[in-house]
């Protein structure tokens, strides 16, 4: 809708402040031709807007003007309120300024949004990890945190699993992240991926660093994650599977049933499943008991028979 798209110019205008047509049309998804109308609209209705021309140009409002957030849609007020998420925030050491932060943002909005964004609070609540996870050691978090806002380098004792176990690192910590209740820390040079409880300590230099221009913190971590999966199921088990097991399967097993999985006739389903190792493989088809069968690799089958007739004779009647 326009109204939508006019205000979104306004709150990028007022975020960002100064922007040219064509990056307004590229956020937009928009002709550049749509955002001059746009631009047009706005002056015809009042908005202190205006355009300087030339190589660093572009399109500003003007010093101190401020625009109310009415124009939130019910279903957005919602979800910036849902985004509000009290834990992470506490432990980054902004707790005091998200609970600041949230009376005036539901002073600024309308009653009604009002009364929406009240409701969302009281019916969800974001608890990330597994219940069985105990909770990190993440007591640098903050001092990692402010590195990351001011740009400041860090010198960290950083435990990692080979040996040397315990290293030394500088990082220029480009950004933070926040997987299944665990934090992370990708830092330069490289980028690489460090987790935050696993650093034993840290010192926060004053020397300051510039992150990469073209360095985009969503994309380099779906990357990582695809990277990581891929050399996470480096081999392949050959199995059949009863019908009581395969709602059990979950990830990549689930996926690679839906891809590679055929009924037989006695209403098994063969099929193709990714393994990270041996050991791994025989921990995780043995909790399945009865209901899967290995058919191979012959390595995997003979450990699972090995440690089935342990089993049976540990179990035999006396």
């Amino acid at each position: 809708m326009k109204s939508s798209r006019l205000l979104s110019i306004l709150l990028l205008l007022q975020a960002r402040g100064r922007m040219t047509a064509a990056q307004l049309a590229e956020e937009l998804e928009v002709s550049v031709r749509t955002v001059y109308r746009d631009i047009e609209a706005l002056h015809a209705a009042g908005v202190p807007l205006y355009g300087d021309a030339g190589h660093s140009g572009g399109y500003r409002l003007l010093d101190g003007y401020r625009t109310r957030l009415t124009g939130l849609s019910a279903g957005e007020a919602e979800a910036l309120f849902l985004s509000a998420v009290p834990g992470p925030a506490t432990m980054l050491g902004l707790g005091p300024a998200l609970a600041a932060a949230q009376p005036k943002l539901l002073a600024a909005l309308p009653s009604v949004l009002r009364e929406q964004a009240d409701r969302m609070r009281a019916r969800f609540h974001l608890d990330a990890p597994g219940w069985y996870a105990e909770d990190d050691d993440v007591r640098h978090l903050p001092q990692v945190a402010d590195a990351v806002w001011h740009g400041r380098v860090l010198d960290v004792r950083y435990r990692r699993w080979k040996e040397p176990t315990d290293v030394d690192r500088r990082l220029e910590p480009y950004g933070l992240v926040l997987k299944a209740g665990r934090w992370y820390v990708v830092a330069g040079p490289g980028p690489r991926t460090y987790r935050i409880d696993q650093i034993l300590d840290v010192t926060v230099r004053e020397e300051r660093f510039q992150a990469p221009e073209d360095f985009d913190l969503a994309g380099y971590w779906q990357r990582y994650q695809a990277d990581f999966h891929a050399r996470l199921h480096q081999g392949e088990a050959v199995v059949r599977l009863a019908p009581s097991a395969v709602s059990r399967l979950t990830g990549a097993a689930a996926r690679a049933l839906a891809d590679t999985g055929t009924p037989e006739p006695d209403g098994w389903i063969r099929a193709v499943l990714p393994i990270e190792s041996l050991d791994h493989a025989h921990r995780w088809f043995l909790a399945h008991g009865a209901d899967i069968e290995i058919l191979g690799p012959p390595e995997l089958r003979a450990r699972i028979a090995e440690t089935s007739r342990a089993l049976a004779a540990r179990y035999a009647p006396a």
